[in-house]
């Protein structure tokens, strides 16, 4: 087997694994909130406030499903749509202070679950995940901007 072949192979099993527990994540999530509604949450979170139209790029959905979408969540209170300060005719769509609190319990809630399980590893899985934080943290960040390039080549 080239070296290739073997980097390529491990490549596939740490993909697998990590997709493995990334959907166990999503199936352990309340159920309170449908995924497009968190995934925006999350979004406007991360982002800060955004249009309709961009937030229905983000969560691979339509704008008019978008609309609907937040109408849902402000009737809940976990957004509000502001005016743009730059720009009058554009209306925001900004998280409350419920819909950041939404954002960190249901973070903090799947932080739990995973130290939950890593309390369960031995010290030598521990040490062995720990070594390998900086190059998952380095995947979430390639993962990001991956996303970001999609989301301008849509536009």
């Amino acid at each position: 087997m080239s070296h290739r072949d073997a980097a390529h192979g491990a490549s596939d099993a740490i993909g697998s694994a990590l997709y493995g527990l990334a959907t166990r994540a999503v199936r352990r999530l309340p159920r309170d909130l449908s995924l497009t509604s968190a995934t925006t949450l999350a979004t406007l979170d991360r982002a800060g406030p955004g249009r309709i139209t961009d937030l229905a790029v983000a969560a691979g959905v339509t704008q008019p499903a978008m609309t609907v979408l937040v109408r849902a969540m402000e009737e809940s209170g976990l957004v509000e749509r502001k005016g743009d300060p730059s720009d009058k005719r554009v209306t925001l769509v900004c998280l409350t202070e419920a819909g950041a609190s939404y954002v960190r319990t249901r973070h903090r809630a799947g932080v739990d679950a995973y130290a939950r399980l890593i309390d369960e590893l031995s010290d030598d899985e521990v040490a062995a995940l720990t070594a390998a934080l900086p190059a998952l943290l380095r995947l979430a960040e390639l993962d990001g901007l991956e996303g970001r390039a999609r989301e301008e080549s849509d536009r």
